[in-house]
């Protein structure tokens, strides 16, 4: 049994293209609808009432296009409303960022001591240290607000001296903590890997919160029968969809992505606030 619908992802802006990166990797024949809501990003500093309004939407608009999995590629709305999303929403199963994070950081820790770097939101609200607690509550986890992280993404400035020295800035902490694994707590964040990688040193295991999002939709899909089928392109069949166009788009993207997109459309705000 299989089907062809396609998943629903979206984010803030373009950083959960690092989750339909690795869908399309993992599940090649998988189509995916992506939401970008660029016109209102970022969401990390806004109320947590705005916050769930804005995630409500987006996902509303993308439930409206028939998908059979919703994903919330957002660190921002998964820490802040994803509750309320899943309570809200009963059609399709919905699952967000942060759960699948904490499991692989709970699983992979040999100290047991965890470090989380993301958004002041996802920062502030813990909702990985509640996630990884639920899993193992010895686990101590220390986290760090990075909020110059995703503008030096967006400015392209991932190989540069100025991210270096964020770098340090933000992260000689968690080396004085002694923690062994930093879990990537944003989208953007994968992008700046080798930087951090290099600040931190080979004995820290970073792990991408993306990769193990896009291992829990295959696990969902599989054992829900919906999977594709494996003739598909899923790459060419999936649509890219943003309610801005902002300098940089098609570059950004790319990097994000791994690869060109194959359309991108962009909506009109009001199209998701109606």
């Amino acid at each position: 049994m299989t089907d062809t619908r396609p998943i629903g992802v979206f984010d803030s802006g373009l950083g959960g293209l690092t989750v339909v990166k690795e869908i399309q990797r993992l599940m090649p024949a998988e189509k995916v609808v992506y939401l970008g809501d660029t016109a209102r990003c970022p969401y990390g500093g806004r109320s947590d009432e705005t916050i769930a309004k804005f995630g409500l939407q987006d996902a509303q608009f993308l439930l409206d296009m028939d998908i059979k999995l919703l994903i919330v590629a957002c660190n921002t709305v998964s820490s802040v409303a994803l509750d309320y999303l899943e309570h809200t929403i009963k059609s399709v199963p919905v699952i967000g960022v942060v759960l699948p994070g904490a499991r692989a950081a709970v699983l992979r820790t040999a100290d047991r001591k965890v470090g989380v770097i993301g958004t002041a939101a996802t920062i502030r609200t813990n909702s990985y240290k509640n996630a990884m607690h639920c899993v193992d509550p010895g686990v101590k986890v220390y986290g760090k607000a990075c909020p110059l992280f995703v503008p030096l993404v967006e400015e392209g400035l991932i190989d540069s001296d100025i991210t270096r020295l964020v770098a340090q800035h933000y992260l000689y902490d968690m080396i004085d903590i002694g923690v062994d694994c930093l879990i990537l707590g944003c989208t953007h964040y994968p992008l700046l890997m080798e930087v951090i990688q290099g600040t931190v040193g080979t004995r820290m295991q970073l792990l991408d919160s993306a990769l193990w999002t896009a291992k829990e939709a295959q696990d969902i899909l599989t054992a829900l029968n919906a999977l594709a089928p494996k003739e598909s392109d899923g790459h060419a069949l999936s649509r890219f969809l943003i309610s801005d166009l902002t300098p940089h788009f098609e570059s950004l993207a790319e990097s994000f992505l791994g690869r060109p997109l194959p359309s991108v459309e962009k909506l009109a705000l009001e199209e998701l606030v109606k």
